[in-house]
């Protein structure tokens, strides 16, 4: 729990790259009287629980029987497809490789589908309309996300793939609160080649280091020796 809170932390510029346009517009057309931060709360309680809820369909999906706790060569695969993911992430972000931005493609059919619904709740005048936009936000197709939900997959539980990504959601939840607060400061922050390539680094060292634990896993038990990723993560 404690690392994938850790990557949503890390991953505030990849955040930031991808919804920084997003949250720049949703704080211009808040209502100029009213108070900024319950509005930017309560999108981000709202795209959090977008995400435990894809959690819970994934891990469902795991522990519906194709993918059972006991199948440990999956489970190998799964965390090392998603250290994988990470590495390509962290590339991206340190402006090394973009790679990353075919693989956020695969959820653009869900979006395309998503979006038109956004609209409709613009512009926010009530916190209610901030909470929706947000859980509809939360499906925005991200390289982050989807590397946190192939650890969620092999979790092989509902309730466990909800925490993770909860977890996760929460990482990401200081960033993505700042920019609401002072978008123009931190957009100027992100844009810095150093910052992006101490982000990337950060999140190819966690991508690294999953791949050696599974390296280590196969190399000491074998394909069907006990899966220890899972306490990495």
């Amino acid at each position: 729990m404690l690392a994938v809170f850790l990557i949503g932390l890390m991953g505030a510029v990849h955040c930031f790259g991808m919804c920084g346009s997003i949250v720049g517009a949703l704080t211009y057309q808040l209502p100029p009287q009213r108070a900024r931060w319950p509005f930017h709360l309560a999108y981000n309680v709202g795209r959090i629980a977008s995400y435990a809820v894809a959690g819970a369909v994934v891990g469902s999906i795991g522990q519906a029987g194709m993918l059972l706790r006991d199948q440990a060569p999956i489970q190998h695969l799964l965390f090392g497809l998603s250290s994988i993911m990470l590495i390509l992430l962290g590339l991206h972000l340190a402006g090394l490789w973009g790679v990353v931005r075919h693989v956020e493609h695969i959820g653009s059919a869900l979006w395309r589908c998503i979006q038109p619904f956004t609209t409709r709740l613009l512009p926010v005048t009530s916190i209610p309309r901030a909470l929706s936009l947000g859980a509809l936000w939360g499906w925005l197709p991200c390289g982050l996300v989807y590397s946190v939900l192939i650890v969620a997959l092999s979790s092989a539980s509902a309730t466990r793939g909800a925490l993770l990504m909860l977890a996760f959601g929460l990482g990401t939840l200081p960033s993505l609160l700042a920019l609401g607060f002072f978008w123009g400061q931190c957009r100027a922050w992100v844009q810095s080649p150093r910052v992006r390539l101490f982000a990337g680094i950060g999140v190819i060292l966690f991508g690294a280091y999953g791949l050696f634990n599974v390296a280590s896993t196969l190399s000491t038990h074998g394909w069907y020796g006990s899966c220890h990723v899972p306490v990495s993560f």
